[in-house]
């Protein structure tokens, strides 16, 4: 075995990447042996904690303007955003010394004296993290070098070129990771974890089916960008693959769907409620995998930066806010057309009562993703009124103020909540919230305490849709595929469907994952991000739109004190979202190619 150093963090299970980055700036009297750390099964979980705490890449809620990046929210506080379109770097993971670290704790578990249980467990998890990050580094880059369980020394005189691995294809890149996660899942544990945080067999099976569905995609799917591959197959998998990286995705699963001990969580008779639990409730029985938070010492301020003005507990709110667009993507529980009802066929305003009737019969996951006007929070009802229309001598007039301020004789003008077009800080400016992922609880939403809410990676209801998306593309029977996915349209109380296509897979998807990691990469996958996000002017799913209510003052009328919506361009996502066929791929970076010239550039470099 090599010789090596570990530095030992804290017995904390899961280390914030900041906390483990000023521990490992700490003198020399911090550090042991390999030999006395591979004698205490604490200081390895300390060690194992430290790499979970550096897994997390892509959208996720210790990284707030993340979630604003799509089509799912948009940034709110402060002035207009002049994102125009996606950077070549965006979400890329290329680490090496992470997956160096990780096979010298895995030689180290092998050559302890713990029992072979404890052995298999500790390496079991070490490699689940290893095919994480192989799979995240797939995802962004497509065909990467597989170092394997090589741990690489250099010293002076030796022939650097050894050293230098050259890039795998993208289809043996993800069948390394589908056949790792098959060994893996035979040395971990088939129970479930406290609150989700360590991987166990169900995990690694999870991934497996993940990868397995997305070079599949991949393989089918590439005819529609022709040029964006590699003459040596670095990016790009053969169409030919498809059939057999679909039906892996699928008969895993099914495995997990069978034997393992997570269910749908349906345990709270309120639909939309329910849906709210099931994601962001520790008590889930559906989370198989999460990157877990603890107060005291492991918080985020996810909480903090998204939280409804009126029930802050402090100055931050509306960092990002949901848009239109994914609202009216949501459907009605007896209509597949989720566009809100806002005027009638002579394009005339149709007039509520309240502020949430419009959203009255919305699919109720609609209510665990999103604070929409009328909906409750935290004890109160957030109502968002972003100014008041009356009539002047038979015109109809609107009429805004800050946010919060009320005048005679109309009351109030913009509630608390808004939205406005301002360019003021902590002020919404979409009329909606997000629900998902944010604590009920005051406190959380302060700068000084923080959230210890967790972020979901792999739940049951994803492994529900993987099974129904790669038994539709094997022409497995309507039957099948549509009894998997009315699972979740049935624990949604919303209308079973009797027959399933692409179309209502991608839409299934966009509505159950929302916010949690997976738009971006299943519009890649599926080759039409560039499509959706064509960045057209107008275009319905590239730009992004928002909701202002106003309450109507007009006494005598019969519609006063009643509530119009007008849907409207966002005052603050100055262009819409332009995804480029460069973007299927990151870019190899120059300084690694100087490092190593085997590395063969991606497309469009």
């Amino acid at each position: 075995m090599k010789n090596f150093k570990l530095y030992i963090l804290s017995a904390v299970l899961l280390a914030s990447s900041a906390s483990c980055n000023k521990f490992l700036d700490r003198d020399s009297e911090s550090i042991l042996s390999d030999q006395q750390v591979y004698s205490d099964e604490k200081m390895v979980m300390s060690v194992l904690a430290n790499y979970y705490g550096r897994v997390s890449w892509g959208q996720h809620i210790a990284n707030t303007g993340s979630m604003a990046l799509l089509d799912e929210a948009a940034f709110s506080s402060g002035g207009p955003n002049n994102m125009q379109d996606y950077a070549d770097d965006l979400w890329r993971v290329y680490d090496y010394t992470l997956l160096r670290d990780l096979n010298l704790f895995i030689n180290g578990v092998k050559n302890s004296t713990f029992s072979k249980e404890v052995q298999n467990n500790f390496e079991g998890e070490a490699r689940f993290l290893r095919a994480w990050t192989y799979f995240n580094m797939a995802r962004s880059l497509g065909g990467v070098p597989i170092i394997k369980d090589e741990v690489f020394d250099y010293q002076a005189g030796i022939d650097i070129t050894t050293l230098q691995y050259p890039r795998s294809t993208e289809k043996e890149t993800y069948d390394y990771i589908i056949n790792e996660c098959t060994a893996i899942s035979e040395l971990l544990s088939a129970n479930k974890n406290t609150n989700s945080a360590r991987a166990n067999k169900w995990a690694a099976l999870a991934l497996k089916a993940r990868a397995a569905l997305y070079a599949g995609s991949i393989a089918k799917y590439n005819y529609k960008t022709p040029e964006v591959k590699t003459a040596g197959g670095e990016v790009g998998i053969p169409a030919n693959e498809a059939t057999k990286f679909y039906t892996t995705a699928y008969e895993t699963a099914k495995e997990i769907l069978q034997n393992s001990p997570y269910e749908i969580y349906n345990k709270n008779a309120d639909k939309g409620r329910n849906f709210y639990e099931a994601v962001s409730s520790k008590t889930s029985t559906e989370v198989i995998w999460a990157r877990d938070y603890k107060y005291p010492g492991q918080t985020h301020q996810f909480t903090n930066n998204v939280i409804a003005s009126s029930v802050r507990g402090d100055i931050d709110a509306n960092i990002i806010t949901p848009v239109l667009n994914l609202v009216e993507d949501f459907e009605y529980t007896d209509s597949r057309n989720g566009a809100l009802k806002l005027t009638n066929a002579s394009g005339e305003f149709i007039y509520y009562n309240n502020p949430s009737d419009v959203f009255s019969k919305k699919d109720p996951r609609l209510y665990g993703t999103i604070i929409y006007s009328g909906a409750d929070f935290l004890g109160s009802t957030i109502t968002y009124q972003a100014g008041v229309r009356y009539l002047e001598g038979g015109t109809w007039k609107i009429k805004t103020a800050e946010p919060g301020k009320s005048e005679t004789p109309f009351g109030l003008i913009t509630s608390m909540d808004g939205p406005t077009t301002s360019n003021d800080q902590f002020v919404n400016k979409s009329g909606f919230n997000i629900r998902k992922f944010v604590e009920e609880n005051r406190d959380a939403s302060t700068r000084g305490r923080g959230s210890d809410m967790w972020f979901v990676r792999f739940r049951l209801a994803e492994v529900v849709l993987i099974a129904a998306e790669s038994a539709l593309e094997l022409s497995k029977p309507q039957t099948e595929v549509a009894g998997y996915i009315n699972q979740l349209r049935d624990r949604a109380g919303i209308q079973k469907l009797s027959t399933v296509t692409f179309n209502d897979i991608v839409q299934e998807r966009r509505v159950e994952l929302a916010f949690e990691d997976h738009r971006y990469w299943d519009l890649k996958r599926w080759r039409i991000a560039h499509t959706i996000w064509n960045g057209q002017q107008g275009n319905a799913t590239s730009t992004m739109f928002v909701l202002f209510p106003y309450k109507i003052y007009a006494p005598g009328n019969p519609n006063h004190g009643k509530w119009v919506f007008e849907k409207r361009k966002s005052s603050h996502v100055m262009y819409p979202r332009y995804f480029r066929f460069q973007n299927y791929y990151n870019f190899i970076a120059q300084e690694w190619i100087d490092k190593n010239p085997k590395l063969v550039r991606n497309p469009y470099q």
